[in-house]
């Protein structure tokens, strides 16, 4: 039986689970190689200020990932800021509410408008066709953001930034390790961004990256990553401190060697939920993509009108029993501030947007859970939606 099970259909004071089921929780799978990487930089006594570590890091992710450039930054947050300001982005930049609030804040904190548009329905990422509805003579690039580790619609955005003359940028935040057709999520548009987050598929505790082909663009980044520094007393424009440390890199080092793994582990999770919840009116999870490889790190959960309870009581239910699953990115960022005060009529052009808000719920995966733990998951899930045994 899994830890903590009972009967789920009884009442009964105690949870399903005596420890909490996380959504995100970090996979560590390989403690003696990360130790052994942070020991090697206390014996060098170097910890920052891009080691070998990083060094070693970025050239492997680089490679991996079929781009020249790889440039680590402390997080994914600073990634983008520092990628907007390499590509100049100035007036509008037009940008999905359906994300992490990080995403559009790299925006405002420069002084750019982020133009919300509106998603795809059966994929979540943003619509290309309200994209090109959204142009105006101050737009000056387009944010894309790849979602749930399935990519955005690469080649029609592209098209709709060729005919503008527009900046592609991609948060591939969720996408580390998916592709479109054979080729890699990293290589598309100018540049794409990575979150290396504790909760994400590959991960170096804190941390981000932006890939790139563009000679020019990496260039400016690595610059800006360290104050603007050229030279040991030689500042070339405005920077900041967005270096990535050597513990950080160990850890990412030592989950580089166990990619597979954790992606067997996410896949029959999915397998298993799709499986488990099939046939539970108005519940549904979201299909992995049909051309290209996804992480399966999230496990994407729609209560639709025809279940038997709402969202955020499917939701309250499964906290209660300590599956801490989560809303995600309920209300959308056009509904939290500043936005909300700035844009107040903007949500009326984004009706996929609020609909999918309400909706989704995504579900504890990765290496704390097993294929028995979301059999209760999904007995609470159906007792909760009403549904028959």
């Amino acid at each position: 039986m899994p830890r903590g099970w009972f009967n789920v259909t009884m009442s009964t004071a105690e949870p399903a689970f005596a420890d909490p089921l996380h959504v995100g929780r970090p996979n560590i799978l390989d403690r003696d190689a990360f130790l052994a990487h942070v020991h090697g930089a206390l014996d060098r006594v170097w910890l920052s200020n891009h080691g070998p570590l990083v060094q070693e890091l970025e050239r492997r992710l680089a490679a991996l990932l079929g781009v020249r450039h790889c440039v680590t930054t402390s997080n994914g947050t600073m990634g983008l800021e520092l990628a907007i300001r390499a590509l100049g982005l100035s007036g509008e930049v037009i940008v999905p509410s359906f994300t992490f609030i990080a995403t559009v804040h790299a925006l405002h904190r420069q002084g750019i408008t982020p133009v919300f548009a509106d998603v795809d329905p059966a994929t979540h990422c943003i619509d290309p066709a309200a994209v090109r509805r959204l142009v105006t003579p101050r737009t000056t690039g387009i944010l894309a953001v790849h979602l749930w580790g399935r990519a955005a619609a690469v080649d029609e955005l592209q098209s709709v930034a060729d005919e503008h003359g527009l900046a592609l940028l991609f948060d591939a935040a969720h996408a580390f390790g998916a592709t479109v057709g054979e080729r890699p999520v990293g290589t598309f548009g100018r540049a794409e961004v990575m979150s290396f987050h504790a909760t994400k598929f590959f991960h170096t505790i804190e941390g981000g990256a932006v890939v790139t082909d563009d000679d020019d663009l990496a260039q400016t980044v690595r610059l800006m990553r360290n104050f603007g520094f050229t030279g040991e007393d030689a500042v070339a424009g405005e920077g900041t401190n967005g270096k990535l440390n050597e513990v950080c890199a160990a850890m990412g080092l030592a989950n580089l060697a166990r990619l597979d793994d954790i992606l067997a582990v996410n896949r029959r999770n999915h397998d298993a939920y799709a499986r488990e919840l099939r046939g539970i009116p108005g519940i549904s999870v979201l299909d992995p993509p049909v051309a290209g490889r996804t992480n399966h790190q999230y496990v994407v959960m729609l209560v639709g009108p025809e279940a038997g309870a709402s969202r955020d009581a499917v939701l309250e239910r499964l906290r209660a029993e300590n599956v801490l699953a989560r809303r995600y990115f309920w209300p959308g960022a056009h509904r939290m501030e500043p936005y909300r005060t700035l844009q107040p009529d903007v949500g009326s052009r984004l009706p996929m947007t609020e609909r999918i808000a309400q909706q989704v719920v995504v579900l504890p995966t990765g290496t704390g859970v097993d294929e028995a733990d979301i059999a209760v998951i999904a007995r609470i899930i159906r007792d909760a939606a009403g549904a028959a045994a």
